[in-house]
């Protein structure tokens, strides 16, 4: 049995989408998967090094590791008239070099950030951290993501919404990619295809059986929010729509690629169709 290592976050939406194979309602007689939940940027400075087998990701990340990971088509999170929030305090004015907390400089919503507020001062801060830092004054504004979207302290209130911000850029009415897998090129291409079904199964299985997993979760106190928001968040960023790439998030996918080249994040853009795993290789294969 081979074992590979699985990063993925400790937000609600990761956490139901894996833990079907941790509590073992799925399973398989080659693989066997060992987990790591980790900060979204943390994971991301690790895909970078390659350290995991399959990895949770930023989709704004995925054009630097392109060579080196291949796209996962399941375990994905997009935005579809929501997203992360920049937060300030109430009645604030923020100057154009306005201080900002983000969660790290290669997820998706700090890249639309930057284009949008190419002057601001920013600071890389665990997204727990965020918040607070708000609060406090260390910094004016911050933007809050995972399950901090969906309550935060009454004395704060929205400056803007992420998901507009990408409305105006990519302009055709695109879900906002959020986050996404990676799988190392490395592995033996059976073994890729293995591991993509599995993920892809676990999600299915979760999404079938929610009632019961999110008990499970909140029982074990694997997430941080109670029954009713976790509902509600679930709903948003782990759903049908997180089971398995379709066209439009495809091409939300690609516009996002294209955006990041055209300010500069980005050397060459990439196509993600390109970068999928080639599932009909088995198909060639058994002919």
């Amino acid at each position: 049995m081979r074992s590979l290592q699985v990063g993925h976050s400790p937000d609600a939406d990761d956490i139901f989408m894996y833990y079907a194979i941790s509590f073992g309602w799925i399973q398989s007689t080659q693989i066997r998967f060992e987990n790591d939940a980790l900060d979204i940027e943390t994971l991301n400075q690790k895909a970078l090094k390659g350290i995991f087998d399959v990895s949770a990701i930023s989709f704004a990340l995925y054009p630097l590791i392109a060579l080196e990971q291949c796209l996962l088509r399941t375990g994905i999170s997009f935005g579809n008239g929501y997203g992360p929030k920049l937060i300030k305090k109430k009645g604030k004015i923020l100057k154009k070099n306005f201080k900002v907390a983000l969660s790290g400089a290669h997820t998706t919503n700090a890249m639309l950030f930057r284009i949008a507020y190419p002057e601001a001062r920013i600071f890389y801060k665990n997204f727990l951290e965020i918040e607070t830092s708000v609060l406090s004054g260390a910094v004016d504004a911050g933007v809050l993501i995972h399950e901090s979207i969906l309550q935060y302290d009454e004395s704060l209130e929205v400056e803007c919404e992420i998901w507009d911000l990408w409305c105006d850029l990519n302009r055709q009415d695109l879900p906002l990619p959020l986050g996404g897998m990676c799988l190392r090129r490395s592995l033996p291409l059976q073994t890729a295809i293995s591991v993509e079904s599995l993920l892809t199964n676990a999600v299915r299985v979760a999404l079938h059986n929610k009632p019961l997993l999110s008990k499970m979760l909140q029982e074990r106190n694997l997430v941080r929010v109670d029954s009713k928001k976790l509902e509600t968040y679930l709903n948003l960023y782990a759903n049908e729509d997180s089971v398995c790439l379709n066209v439009q998030q495809l091409q939300a996918l690609n516009t996002l690629f294209r955006i990041g080249y055209e300010h500069k994040f980005y050397t060459q853009i990439i196509n993600a169709e390109e970068c999928l795993i080639p599932t009909d290789y088995l198909e060639f294969r058994n002919v």
